[in-house]
């Protein structure tokens, strides 16, 4: 089997690598993986299969072909631009979100002779907009907010209507937003989720710049690869011809992760966060859905967290090798 990762300088497309590395088994033994990023991926020194790293850029269509030219069997597509840079520069969230999209299922299309890769997307629950039901289900309207969302909607019909004629065999996943997130707050407008509980768990300094009574849907990285490997090997008789799938996950408001914080690094923690009300992540916020049934993803063998103090307890165990120094 042979593997293209797409974005896989980003945090999840470097923790999904070593996931193949450790486990090769996202549907068959790994004969070959090719690493793309718009900067080159670092390599896998402990992979047992042949590895290529590569920079690629997704806008420029003239670079996109040579990922696919040996014909991959999965394509894993988690490319983007994130949901606050998407908002601040508009041409470069559609240049990169929807164009590079196209231009990389143009790829596949036109290498024909019966080529049909497992393609998979990594969508976003920002294609949801209010009004709200009380659970979202999957087939609650697409009516984003956000030029994000815009934009992982125009992929996900993308992706459905190239399998539908058979160019690829694709699956969109609506991930929850990813917390604990690892390193350094990246653009993504969802960032504080992860900060207010990152930061703390090592001794720093966060900032809330969102009520308390905020709920959101969440999902740990380690929860993120699980979703991306399962993927990769589904049957797609069991899809149909539904593409998009929203992923399980924790619905929490920021009070009851706080809450979670203060239950597995104390006090002292939770003191770490400063409230700095900011209006223009309030009005993004508002806009967010925060409680999903998820029904379909589960049937389909999809695994999440079950509640916030896992998905703490994750990151402690992938990343600190503990709780963090706060509670030492």
């Amino acid at each position: 089997m042979r593997i293209l990762i797409v974005g896989a300088a980003g945090m999840i497309g470097r923790k999904l690598a070593e996931r193949l590395v450790r486990d090769a088994t996202p549907g068959g033994p790994i004969a070959h993986a090719t690493l793309a990023d718009l900067i080159e991926p670092p390599p896998l020194p402990e992979a047992e299969f042949g590895v290529r790293v590569t920079a690629a850029d997704l806008a420029d269509a003239s670079t996109v072909d040579d990922l696919v030219a040996d014909r991959p069997d999965v394509v894993f597509h988690l490319a983007a631009v994130v949901s606050g840079e998407a908002e601040a520069d508009f041409d470069k969230g559609y240049r990169v979100n929807v164009d590079g999209t196209r231009h990389l299922l143009e790829a596949v299309r036109s290498v024909g002779s019966g080529y049909c890769p497992r393609l998979v997307f990594s969508s976003s629950i920002a294609v949801f907009g209010p009004p709200y039901p009380e659970l979202i289900g999957d087939d609650h309207p697409t009516a984003p907010m956000t030029s994000y969302g815009t934009q992982k909607a125009v992929a996900e019909l993308l992706v459905s209507d190239y399998s539908r004629r058979g160019f690829l065999d694709g699956i969109s996943l609506r991930l929850p937003t990813i917390c604990v997130r690892p390193g350094k707050p990246n653009k993504a407008a969802s960032g504080f989720f992860s900060s207010i509980i990152r930061e703390p768990l090592s001794g720093h300094e966060a900032v809330l710049p969102v009520p308390e009574d905020v709920r959101h849907w969440f999902a740990s990285p380690r929860a993120a690869v699980g979703f991306l490997v399962h993927a990769a090997s589904l049957d797609g008789d069991a899809l149909g011809d539904r593409r998009a799938v929203t992923m399980p996950g924790v619905s929490a408001t920021v009070g009851e992760m706080i809450d979670s914080l203060r239950r597995i690094a104390g006090t002292r923690a939770v003191e770490l966060i400063r409230r700095v009300p900011d209006e223009t992540t309030m009005r993004m916020v508002a806009s967010w859905p925060g409680r999903f049934d998820t029904r379909r993803a589960l049937q389909l063998g999809f695994e999440a967290e079950d509640d916030f103090d896992e998905i703490i307890r994750a990151h402690a165990e992938d990343e600190l090798d503990g709780v963090g120094t706060v509670a030492a």
